[in-house]
């Protein structure tokens, strides 16, 4: 089954909606500027009330090494969502316990290719959009993922809804969708449309 990604969780009704309706992955922003960025001590805090069947996710955007190692401890993965090469991946695999994901925002299916080549153990494949680095729920060109050369498990976000995952998983055929902006109202989670999505990803 597909797995699924609820990103952006900022409140304790965020945690007791994902613990109702057990996503495989728990996603958090741990990098300012970001609206939905929290503290490490929320983090902790967060963490603590969080289902031990879910995977919380640590969202970093070209952070240093420093950091991220403090946030560590409380997660299970730490994704990657800026220009952070290689070498930094590989420095965090010797430094952390941590599952490292690698997001990406391709313009062509080459630059999924390349990517496919690095260090990280999955990869994320968001929209294009210039001058974001992501979290704009804007659905992207899905022909260039079908048309790339991918060896590594990966998740589809941007735009990903109840609309559309359907098409979204029979197209692309990812591992797993990440989804955040599609299940707010208001900026808040919504419990309705968590558990809408839930029941969605679970057909397939």
């Amino acid at each position: 089954m597909t797995k699924l990604k609820i990103c952006g969780l900022r409140r304790s009704e965020d945690i007791a909606y994902v613990n109702e309706f057990q996503p495989d992955y728990a996603g958090f922003i741990l990098s300012e500027p970001f609206w939905r960025h929290i503290s490490l001590d929320e983090l902790a805090k967060f963490t603590s009330e969080l289902s031990n069947k879910i995977t919380p996710v640590g969202v970093f955007v070209n952070e240093t090494l420093d950091t991220i190692i403090p946030f560590s401890k409380y997660l299970g993965v730490i994704q990657l969502h800026g220009d952070e090469d290689d070498a930094f991946i590989k420095s965090l695999k010797e430094n952390t316990d941590c599952e490292i994901w690698k997001a990406i925002r391709p313009q062509t299916s080459d630059d999924i290719s390349k990517a496919c080549k690095g260090s990280a153990d999955k990869l994320l494949i968001d929209s294009f959009s210039k001058g974001s680095v992501g979290g704009t729920g804007i659905v992207g060109n899905w022909e260039i993922i079908k048309n790339a050369e991918i060896n590594k498990p990966f998740f589809l976000a941007g735009g990903i809804s109840a609309d559309n995952i359907k098409e979204a998983i029979e197209t692309v055929k990812p591992y797993g969708i990440d989804v955040s902006s599609s299940v707010e109202t208001d900026k808040k989670k919504d419990r309705e449309k968590i558990k809408k999505l839930t029941l969605l990803i679970m057909d397939n």
